[in-house]
């Protein structure tokens, strides 16, 4: 039995602006990337997804973007490591202070939209970002693309890094095209059936962790990810959190200690 953790990005609505499939999406991960304020989300907003997440028993990461609401954090911004060092410690912060108010603990942080993709390929901004939580939590997880500069900025800060594979992503030569998000590339259940195995199977179990997300603005996302799931399921996968202890062996989302739920 192999074990896989199953996230989404969540929380990002704000204000009178509701975004996303949060509602439906919880009770089928294990764990959930919140929004911190930048690109999407507010402290209302945030404080609801972190109990919604425990409530769920689902693990909490910070979803941290580039401060904007207009580009959704999906446009490209010139940004110095100092910016993503500064822009790190605000937004795991700001989540951070709902997760304790709330008796949690938080699991990870995974950058959203451009800042991750930049990230992952520019050494500089991922040796910022890594310095960012290993001054602020060394406990948190990463989440990285397969060797990228994010990776390898992980394990060089002494981070513990989860590679994550994109089932609403098309790939092109075994690289995430992260932003292409055309229905015709993403494809229906059983393109991303089809592309979730194949990335799993293609990096193999060699003791890493490992998550698959689908994205909660992605439309139909419960639906596409019920089929991920089911087909997860009958190849012999469990879901757990990456924090989950490997002796909890379930198909089903558990409560767990990096949600923060009671025993």
């Amino acid at each position: 039995m192999t074990a896989v953790d199953l996230n989404a990005d969540l929380g990002e609505s704000f204000g009178v602006y509701t975004y996303g499939a949060d509602a439906e999406m919880m009770p089928l991960i294990t764990s959930a990337n919140i929004a911190c304020g930048a690109h999407g989300g507010d402290p209302a907003v945030m404080r609801g997804s972190v109990a919604l997440a425990r409530a769920h028993g689902v693990a909490i990461g910070a979803h941290v973007g580039l401060p904007d609401r207009l580009g959704f954090g999906r446009r490209e911004i010139p940004t110095t490591p100092q910016e993503v060092y500064d822009l790190c410690l605000y937004q795991i912060g700001a989540l951070q202070s709902f997760v304790h108010a709330q008796h949690g603990v938080m699991q990870h942080l995974k950058l959203h939209g451009s800042l991750y993709m930049m990230a992952n390929r520019d050494g500089d901004l991922a040796d910022a970002a890594c310095t960012a939580v290993a001054a602020l939590d060394p406990s948190l997880l990463v989440y990285v693309l397969p060797d990228s500069e994010l990776h390898s900025a992980a394990v060089e800060a002494g981070l513990t890094p989860v590679i994550e594979i994109f089932a609403d992503r098309p790939y092109r030569d075994g690289v995430v095209q992260m932003y292409d998000r055309t229905a015709d590339r993403i494809g229906g259940p059983e393109q991303m059936v089809a592309r979730t195995l194949s990335q799993l199977a293609d990096l193999g179990d060699a003791g890493v962790h490992r998550t698959v997300c689908v994205h909660g603005d992605t439309p139909g996302a419960p639906g596409l990810l019920t089929a991920v799931r089911d087909a997860l399921n009958a190849e012999g996968y469990l879901f757990r959190s990456p924090t989950t202890p490997a002796s909890v062996t379930t198909r089903e989302p558990i409560l767990n200690a990096a949600a923060g739920g009671d025993e």
